[in-house]
C-alpha cells in the first residue's frame, strides 16, 4: 500500500513512532548494524550529504552532545550557518535537527519526510535511519556552511558513517551498549574508530592505555593525521557560583592560559572543552578559520543561548536546587556523583530511572548511599520497571520509594525537599525529558543557568 503524504507534524510523528523500529523506545530489537538502508535512502534522495562540504563527525561514549554544541557555538561566532544533528531527543523530535540553535520547522520536518516516502516504502528503514536522512536533506536545502553530525551508537556501522567529513572526533571511550559494541574498551574503541576516514584529521579526546593503540592503528590504516586533545590542552575545573562554572584552560604548546566562564555545569565538561579547543585548532590549521580566543570565550559562555543545549547538569531551580542530568552509563554517573561532592546541601533526593536492557548494577554500586531515592520509569516501552529497579537498589543498600512515572516522582520530591535541599534527576535522557515536560506543564517555565 502506497504511503500517503503527511499533512502535519502529528501525523508524521505517529508514523515514525508506530510504524518503524525505534531504538530509543524499543531497545535492541530496533538496532540495525549496517549502513545499507541509509545508503539506499541517500541514493534515492540524490545523496544530499555529499553536497555539504563542512561536515564534522562526532563519536564517543560520553560528551558527544556537549562537544557538538560547543563547536556549533564557535562556528556561529564567525557567522557560519551551522547545522547540528544529535540523538535522542528530550521532549520534541525536532531537537535532533537544528540550524544555529533553531529546531527544524514543523513544515520542513514534514516536507523532508514526505520526500522520502517512496524510498521508505521500498527500503523499510529504521526510525534513526529516516531521521538521519531527513537531517541531510534539510541541511542541503538550507545550504549550511557546516554540519556537525553526532553518531547514534558506535561508529563503524552507525547510519551517520556514510559521510565524508572534514574532521572526525572521538570524545572518549567507556562501557555502554556492550551487547552491540563489545565487552572490552578495546572492542568499543574499534567500533568508534570506524568513523576515521582516509586522509581526514581525527581528534581523540582521551588518551588511555586500553584504547590509544587502537586509535593510532586505525588512523595509520587510513593515513589520517591523529591528535590527542589532552597532549595540547589542559582544562581544569575551578569553581561554580550556581549560575556560571569557571575553568582554567592551558595551551601546553604556546604556554598560554586563560579562564573561561560558562553555563555548562559539571566537572566532566573540562574534558569536553579540551576536545573543543583542539577542534578549533584543527579548523585553523587545516581549514583557515582563525583560532580566536575571544570567539572561544563567546562560544563557551553563550553555548546555551546559541545552540539550545539542554539536559546536562541543567539547573532549573535554586530553592530547592533542582538539577537535570542525563548521564546514563557508569562513566557519566560517576562524573555526576563527583560533582555532587562539590555542592553544599542539607538533604539529597535523587530521582532515578533507566532502561530495561541496561546492566544497572555497576551504576547502582557508585550512587551515594546517603541520598533519598525515588525509583521511577520514563514514559517509553523500553523503561525498566520501577519495582525491579527499586529491588536491585535495595540489594545494594540504597533506600527509597518507587513512583510509576516521573511526574509522580517530581511531585514527591518537590513536596518533601526544603529550600536548602538538592534534587537530582538522572539515569536516562528519557527520565530527564519527562522531567522537562513536567516542569513545562507545571507552568513555571524552564529557567536555564
Amino acid at each position: 500500500m502506497q504511503l500517503e503524504p503527511f499533512r502535519s507534524i502529528t501525523e508524521a510523528e505517529q508514523f515514525l513512532y508506530n510504524s518503524l523500529p525505534v531504538f530509543h523506545r524499543q531497545g535492541p530489537a530496533a538496532y540495525k548494524a549496517d549502513i545499507g538502508n541509509i545508503s539506499a535512502l541517500m541514493d534515492a534522495a540524490g545523496n544530499p550529504h555529499q553536497a555539504i562540504n563542512g561536515l564534522i563527525h562526532i563519536a564517543g561514549t560520553n560528551g558527544k552532545g556537549s562537544t557538538t554544541h560547543l563547536i556549533s557555538a564557535y562556528l556561529q561566532q564567525y557567522g557560519y550557518k551551522t547545522g547540528v544533528y544529535t540523538s535522542p531527543h528530550y521532549t520534541d523530535i525536532r531537537e535532533r535537527i537544528k540550524i544555529n540553535g533553531q529546531l527544524i520547522p514543523e513544515e520542513s520536518f514534514v516536507g523532508c519526510l514526505n520526500r522520502l516516502l517512496p524510498a521508505i516504502e521500498a527500503i523499510q528503514p529504521s526510525f534513526f535511519e529516516i531521521i538521519c536522512a531527513m537531517a541531510f536533506l534539510y541541511f542541503k536545502e538550507e545550504e549550511v556552511d557546516f554540519a556537525i553530525i553526532e553518531t547514534g551508537m558506535g561508529g563503524r556501522l552507525d547510519s551517520t558513517n556514510i559521510i565524508q567529513p572534514i574532521l572526525s572526533v572521538i570524545t572518549n571511550i567507556s562501557f555502554d551498549h556492550q551487547q552491540f559494541l563489545g565487552d572490552t574498551l578495546e572492542k568499543i574503541a574499534f567500533e568508534k574508530a570506524g568513523i576515521i576516514k582516509q586522509k581526514t584529521p581525527v581528534i581523540i579526546g582521551e588518551k588511555i592505555p586500553q584504547t590509544e593503540d587502537v586509535f593510532i592503528s586505525g588512523a595509520q590504516e587510513k593515513n589520517a593525521p591523529i591528535s590527542f586533545a589532552q597532549d595540547r590542552w589542559r582544562c581544569s575545573y575551578l569553581d561554580s557560583d550556581g549560575i556560571n562554572t569557571f575553568y582554567k584552560v592551558e595551551d601546553l604548546v604556546n604556554l598560554k592560559s586563560i579562564e573561561l566562564s560558562t553555563g555548562l555545569h559539571g566537572i566532566y565538561q573540562a574534558q569536553n572543552i579540551q576536545v573543543f579547543l583542539d577542534v578549533c585548532h584543527h579548523l585553523a590549521y587545516y581549514y583557515g578559520i582563525p583560532f580566536d580566543w575571544s570567539k572561544v570565550r563567546e562560544a563557551v559562555s553563550g553555548i546555551i543561548a546559541l545552540t539550545r543545549f539542554i539536559g546536562r547538569w541543567q539547573i532549573v531551580s535554586k530553592e530547592p536546587l533542582l538539577i537535570l542530568e542525563s548521564a546514563h552509563n557508569i562513566a557519566g554517573i560517576d562524573a555526576a556523583v563527583r560533582q555532587l561532592e562539590k555542592i553544599n546541601y542539607d538533604s539529597l533526593y535523587i530521582i532515578f530511572g533507566t532502561v530495561a536492557d541496561k546492566d544497572v548494577d555497576p551504576v547502582l554500586a557508585i550512587l551515594p548511599a546517603h541520598a533519598s531515592y525515588i525509583w521511577t520509569r520514563a514514559n517509553i516501552p523500553r523503561a525498566m520497571d520501577e519495582g525491579i529497579l527499586g529491588q536491585k537498589a535495595s540489594e545494594r543498600g540504597l533506600s527509597g520509594i518507587t513512583a510509576g512515572n516521573v511526574s509522580s516522582a517530581m511531585e514527591y520530591a518537590l513536596s518533601h525537599a526544603g529550600k536548602n535541599d538538592l534534587i537530582l534527576i538522572t539515569g536516562s535522557i528519557f527520565v530527564v525529558g519527562d522531567a522537562i515536560s513536567f516542569l513545562q506543564n507545571r507552568g513555571n517555565g524552564l529557567p536555564v543557568s
